[in-house]
C-alpha cells in the first residue's frame, strides 16, 4: 500500500492572474493568495526539505511525488530554470537520500494548461510542433534522471475556461485536441517504460467521454477534498464510478478544507474499492515547500500518520 505525499520543488503553477482571485474568504476573514504568483526565483526551502523527510520516514510515508516544474536546471531545456533552480547532479543526489529512507521518488510535471506557468514561453505554444519536441525533450530525461520510475505523474487537471477566467492570458485544449495530446505525453511515458498517472477529474463532467477514451493502463487521482462522502456529490461518485470500470487508483486528500478529508477519504475508499485496483493514497497540501507554510506541511503529514493507523488497524 502506498502512503504518498505531494511536494512541490517548483511552484510556478498558474499563468499571471488579475488581482481579484488572489482573495478569497476562509473562516470569514479575507486572506491574500499571493503565494499562486509565478515568480523568477525557486520558492523552495532545503532545511525544511529535510525536516519532513525525516517525519514522513518516521511516520511511513514511502512514496513521495514531486512536482518538479521550473525547479530543475534541465539540460535540455535550461531556459525553463529560475534563479535557484537545482542542478541535474543536485536533484539525482536527493533522489538517491530518498530511497535510503526507504521513501519512493515519483516525477510530476504537470502539462495541464491552467497549471503550466513553469513552462515559460512553451506554455504559449500548446499544441504546437515546438511544445510537442519540449514535451518529450522532458519527459524522456526526467524519466533517465530518475533512473525509470515506476510511476510519471503528468497532472492534465482544470483544463477548463472557468479556471482560467482571471489569468491574463488564457489557453485551453478542448474535445479531441485535449485527448489528442494526452496521448501524445502517455505515449512519451510509455516508451521509456514508465507507468503515466494523471488527475481523474475530467470525468466530472465528461463520464462518457472519459470511460470511453481513457487507457486503463494510466493510474487514476480522483480529489475530493471535503468532509461529506455522499452519492450525490460527483467528485466522490467518481471514486466508485472508476471503480466500477476497472481503473486502478490512487484516491486524492488534503488539507486545503479540512484537516480529516484523508481520513475520511480512507474511510470511505477502502472500503468500496478493491485491493486489486486501490495501490493507496496520496494527500496534498497545495502549498510552496517554504518556512510560511511550514505548519500546514506538517498538520498534513500528521494526517497521513492519522489515516494510516486508521486503515491499518
Amino acid at each position: 500500500m502506498m502512503w504518498a505525499y505531494l511536494i512541490h520543488l517548483g511552484f510556478n503553477m498558474w499563468e499571471e492572474q488579475d488581482a481579484k482571485p488572489l482573495y478569497g474568504m476562509e473562516k470569514g476573514r479575507k486572506r491574500i493568495l499571493d503565494f499562486r504568483r509565478a515568480q523568477p526565483y525557486l520558492r523552495f526551502d532545503e532545511e525544511l526539505w529535510n525536516e519532513l523527510l525525516r517525519e514522513m520516514k518516521k511516520i511511513g510515508i514511502n512514496m513521495l511525488v514531486i512536482d518538479l516544474g521550473e525547479g530543475v536546471q534541465y539540460e535540455s531545456h535550461p531556459e525553463i530554470s529560475v534563479k535557484g533552480s537545482w542542478s541535474v547532479k543536485k536533484l539525482k543526489q536527493e533522489i538517491g537520500k530518498l530511497r535510503s529512507m526507504g521513501i519512493e521518488p515519483i516525477p510530476k510535471l504537470n502539462f495541464s494548461t491552467t497549471h503550466d506557468t513553469w513552462l515559460g514561453p512553451y506554455s504559449r505554444c500548446v499544441s504546437t510542433d515546438l511544445y510537442y519536441g519540449v514535451c518529450r525533450d522532458l519527459i524522456n530525461e526526467v524519466c533517465s534522471i530518475f533512473d525509470r520510475p515506476r510511476f510519471f505523474h503528468l497532472g492534465m487537471d482544470e483544463e477548463t475556461a472557468g479556471h482560467q477566467r482571471f489569468a491574463l492570458y488564457a489557453v485551453m485544449r478542448q474535445h479531441q485536441l485535449w485527448w489528442d495530446d494526452l496521448y501524445f505525453l502517455i505515449n512519451e511515458v510509455e516508451k521509456s517504460g514508465v507507468r503515466p498517472w494523471v488527475w481523474a477529474d475530467y470525468l466530472w463532467h465528461h463520464p462518457d467521454i472519459f470511460f470511453k477514451k481513457m487507457p486503463k493502463s494510466v493510474l487514476q487521482s480522483n480529489w475530493y477534498y471535503g468532509r461529506v462522502f455522499s452519492l450525490k456529490i460527483n467528485y466522490v461518485r467518481a471514486y466508485l464510478d472508476l471503480e466500477k470500470y476497472g481503473y486502478d487508483q490512487i484516491p486524492t486528500g488534503s488539507i486545503c478544507s479540512v484537516q480529516e478529508n484523508l481520513e475520511k477519504t480512507v474511510s470511505y475508499c477502502s472500503r468500496r474499492i478493491s485491493r486489486e485496483r486501490l495501490f493507496g493514497f496520496l494527500q496534498t497540501v497545495w502549498r510552496p515547500t517554504i518556512p510560511s507554510f511550514r505548519r500546514k506541511h506538517l498538520n498534513a503529514i500528521k494526517a497521513v500518520s492519522k489515516a494510516k493507523n486508521r486503515f491499518e488497524k
